[in-house]
C-alpha cells in the first residue's frame, strides 16, 4: 500500500495532539482551522483509520495517532535536520535566536532546553531579553525579538498567544516559620503573618490581585519588591514568607521550605507569544517547537508536572 502525505499533514496531527485543541494548532501553524482540518482528514484518509477522538468537549489522540506520533516526529526531525544544515542556522557561520522571556522563565525554564538545542545545533547562538511581562509583549511586537515567554493574560492586538505550561503559586518561608509545619496552607492561614509581595506593576502581582479578588480574599502584603529575587532574598533573611510562582521556588535548600496555597488554587499560565502573521527563522521555529514538546502540556483540565523535576531528566 502507497501512502501519500505532506509533512504539513504530520506537523498539523502532531499539533493538535500536543494542544489538545484545533484553534490553537491551527494559531501555531498559521492556518485556519478548515484548513487544519482538512490535512487532518487528509491524513486519515491516507493512513485508512481515524487519528483523533473528537468530541464537542475535548479532542485526543486515538491509540494508532499515539504509536505514529514518535515515528512522524522523527520524519520530520531528520528532514528538518537537513533542511537547517544547510541554512545559516546550521551552517558554520551560525545564526542567532532572540528571545523576549520573563526573568524566572530565563532562569529556572530555558537552560535546560536551550542546552539539548545546542547539543543538536552547537552553532546557534541566543539573545534572552529578561524583561517583565508587559516589557516582553511589547519587545516582540517591535520585532526585537522573535517570540516571547511571558504570563498570559494581557493582549495585544499584534500578537497571538499560546499557553505552554501551567505554573502555581506557592508560599516560601524558612523551617523555623510557624507556617513550616503545615502541609498544605490556606489563604486565610495567612493573615497575622509578614508577607513579601512583588509590587503592583508586576504580572505576577496582577495575576494574583484578580484571583483572590474573586474569591474574595484579601492579603496584606507588608513588604513589596520589584523582583521574585528580591523576595526570596528577604525570606531566606528571615524577614518574612513569600508567595512566589513555583518556578521561581527553591527544589531543594537547607533553610527553606515551600508549601501548597489552597482555598484558592491561584495559577499563573505561561505561554508562547508571537507576532500576527509573523514568520520565525528556521532556528526560532524549530527551538519554540522544542520548548511545546518538553514543556507543553495543553489538554484540558490537566495539570503540568513540576518543571524542576522534568529539567533533571532533560
Amino acid at each position: 500500500m502507497r501512502i501519500n502525505f505532506e509533512m504539513l499533514d504530520l506537523r498539523a496531527l502532531l499539533a493538535v495532539s500536543e494542544m489538545r485543541s484545533f484553534h490553537r494548532a491551527a494559531e501555531s501553524l498559521g492556518l485556519s482551522q478548515p484548513a487544519l482540518s482538512r490535512r487532518i482528514r487528509a491524513l486519515e484518509t491516507s493512513v485508512g483509520t481515524p487519528l483523533l477522538e473528537r468530541s464537542t468537549r475535548r479532542v485526543a489522540p486515538t491509540a494508532v495517532a499515539r504509536q505514529l506520533e514518535p515515528i512522524m516526529r522523527r520524519l520530520l526531525e531528520d528532514l528538518e535536520g537537513s533542511i537547517l544544515s544547510l541554512t545559516e542556522a546550521g551552517s558554520k557561520l551560525g545564526g542567532r535566536v532572540s528571545i523576549a522571556s520573563i526573568p524566572t522563565a530565563a532562569i529556572y525554564f530555558l537552560p535546560r532546553v536551550i542546552e539539548e538545542f545546542n547539543s543538536k545545533y552547537p552553532n546557534i547562538r541566543f539573545r534572552i531579553l529578561d524583561l517583565s511581562s508587559t516589557e516582553g509583549l511589547e519587545s516582540t511586537a517591535r520585532a526585537e525579538a522573535e517570540f516571547g515567554i511571558s504570563i498570559l493574560g494581557a493582549t495585544h492586538p499584534e500578537l497571538t498567544v499560546t499557553p505552554l505550561m501551567h505554573d502555581p503559586f506557592m508560599l516560601i518561608c524558612r523551617r523555623d516559620h510557624p507556617l513550616a509545619r503545615k502541609r498544605r496552607v490556606r489563604w486565610s492561614d495567612l493573615e497575622n503573618h509578614r508577607l513579601i509581595g512583588v509590587s503592583r506593576e508586576s504580572g505576577n502581582r496582577i495575576v494574583l490581585e484578580n484571583a483572590l479578588a474573586q474569591a474574595n480574599v484579601r492579603i496584606g502584603w507588608f513588604y513589596e519588591v520589584n523582583h521574585l529575587s528580591t523576595a526570596f532574598g528577604l525570606t531566606e533573611s528571615g524577614m518574612g514568607a513569600s508567595v512566589l510562582p513555583r518556578l521561581a521556588s527553591p527544589n531543594t535548600h537547607p533553610n527553606i521550605v515551600t508549601k501548597a496555597l489552597v482555598e484558592p488554587t491561584v495559577t499563573r499560565t505561561i505561554g508562547i507569544v508571537e507576532r500576527r502573521g509573523g514568520a520565525l527563522s528556521p532556528a526560532a521555529t524549530r527551538f519554540r517547537d522544542l520548548l511545546f514538546r518538553k514543556w507543553g502540556n495543553l489538554a484540558s483540565g490537566s495539570s503540568n508536572p513540576d518543571p524542576r523535576r522534568e529539567r533533571a531528566v532533560l
